[in-house]
């Protein structure tokens, strides 16, 4: 028995059409500028990790400067010397992560994750308001 099979491309990730989204890279901006002393970050399997011994020779980001990264959608980790919390990029390429990190951390739903504190608890650790409500 002898046949033809013909295959046709349409465009949805086969040779020549764009990737399926899970496999797609979108630019994500990490801004940790405002962090005071000035330190290093990471996100694991995708920046130089921070627990090199020679802080003068480490490859790793510096809370000094704005980095962009390469990220496919997925679950990711911002860690640095004080803190650490996880964030997601969606399909679309945004950006997610807990309401419980609104005091600290800025970006949800855009490209820009914008890391505020020292610690995820700010204020020199004082318990947030609304630990003090009454019933």
């Amino acid at each position: 028995m002898v046949g033809l099979v013909t295959v046709a491309s349409t465009g949805t990730g086969l040779a020549g059409g764009p990737p399926p989204a899970h496999l797609k890279e979108h630019t994500i901006t990490i801004d940790a500028t405002n962090l005071v002393p000035p330190s290093w970050w990471q996100v694991p399997g995708v920046t130089p990790s921070i627990y090199n011994s020679d802080p003068e020779s480490l490859d790793a980001s510096k809370t000094t400067e704005r980095r962009e990264l390469a990220l496919k959608p997925g679950k990711y980790k911002f860690i640095s010397f004080t803190f650490d919390f996880p964030f997601v990029v969606n399909l679309e390429g945004k950006l997610e992560f807990a309401k419980s990190l609104d005091q600290c951390i800025e970006g949800r739903g855009t490209h820009t994750l914008v890391v505020r504190c020292t610690r995820t608890y700010p204020h020199g650790g004082e318990r947030d308001a609304y630990y003090e409500q009454k019933p």
